[in-house]
């Protein structure tokens, strides 16, 4: 979690959010026998096994994977939802190889996929975009009193940030090398949210790394017990669109944390929706429709989609369009780009 950013997302949420988890969509029993005469059927009455995935326990596509799970079911009839989890990275991956047809993807992550740069092995050719959903922000907390004012200023010291196949700890790497380090210049902890802030506390780590909404509920944590600081990764731009054209710089309010008396910015990008470009055009329709008639259904679930509009879910982020999602927006009067 986790933009490309649409002007429709309100920014200033004060619901405290995080991350990047996953679901399992499958036909109820009775209908297998009308699945088998599904000529007769329209393509969103006889859906096949789906999954969809979300992202790790404790970040916000755990409940917005549940509201979709309520969404879908009744835009697309016969429909059963069960939570697996995932990540964003993991998630282009499960598309790619057919452990899973549909699920949440961060922007930057999913057009390394798509073009076969690290950490992906390969180019990954079946994964379509269907939506947009809102901004991510990558932020690097330090002790305000560290002295720490650049990510150059880590060398030697100890990080922590998420587990390996997680946006997060994807962009962290990117970072440092943006600065001429990498892993073997910091003490560097690969471990959950919870796990990061308990290091924080303690003083075993001097910053701790990550991308999701906010205000982010872990950055939250730390900060109810000592001051904290986020670093301002402006400069920092440049270098990393040279490593992925799909970063932006976004604002996190002042006011956002305790104590953050000013503006900070941050290295932005995209948490979008994405599947199986083998998936029915019909039954894509369908879902993207009924995301788009529920935006205040998910804003309930999460302020961080908020303000979302139809435009702002055909944002262009680097990745094809669905040719059903596309069909839904050109029907709107919002023309884009399709495999």
């Amino acid at each position: 979690m986790e933009p490309g950013v649409h002007a429709a997302t309100t920014w200033r949420s004060r619901t405290i959010i995080q991350g990047e988890y996953a679901v399992n969509v499958r036909l109820k029993p009775y209908l297998y026998l009308a699945a088998a005469v599904g000529a007769l059927l329209p393509v969103t009455a006889q859906a096949a096994d789906m999954r969809l995935m979300t992202g790790p326990q404790g970040g916000v596509w755990v409940p917005l994977g549940g509201q979709l799970k309520d969404i879908w079911e009744k835009a697309v009839p016969g429909l059963s939802v069960q939570a697996l989890p995932g990540a964003g990275i993991a998630n282009v991956r499960a598309i790619e190889e057919n452990k899973a047809e549909i699920g949440f993807g961060n922007s930057i992550s999913t057009v390394d996929g798509l073009a076969g740069n690290a950490p992906f092995p390969k180019k990954h050719t079946n994964i379509c975009n269907i939506a947009s959903l809102y901004p991510q922000y990558f932020q690097m907390v330090v002790p305000a009193n560290a002295g720490i004012t650049t990510v150059k200023d880590l060398k030697g010291k100890a990080i922590t940030t998420q587990p390996r196949g997680n946006t997060g700890e994807l962009i962290t790497g990117q970072l440092l090398k943006v600065h001429g380090l990498s892993y073997s210049d910091v003490k560097v902890s690969f471990v959950s949210y919870t796990d990061s802030v308990q290091q924080m506390q303690d003083g075993q780590a001097s910053a701790f790394s990550l991308g999701t909404a906010i205000p982010a509920g872990s950055i939250m944590d730390l900060a109810s017990s000592r001051d904290i600081k986020l670093l301002d990764l402006s400069a920092d731009l440049e270098g990393m669109k040279k490593l992925n054209p799909g970063y932006t710089l976004v604002t996190v309010p002042k006011g956002t944390y305790p104590k953050q008396d000013g503006d900070v910015k941050v290295i932005g990008y995209a948490t979008h929706l994405v599947a199986s470009c083998k998936l029915p055009a019909d039954q894509i329709y369908a879902m993207t429709k009924a995301v788009a008639e529920s935006i205040p259904a998910l804003a309930a679930t999460s302020k961080a989609v908020a303000g979302l509009t139809v435009k702002g879910m055909a944002e262009d982020v680097g990745v094809p369009f669905h040719p059903g999602a596309a069909k839904f927006y050109q029907e709107k009067g919002v023309t884009v780009a399709t495999q």
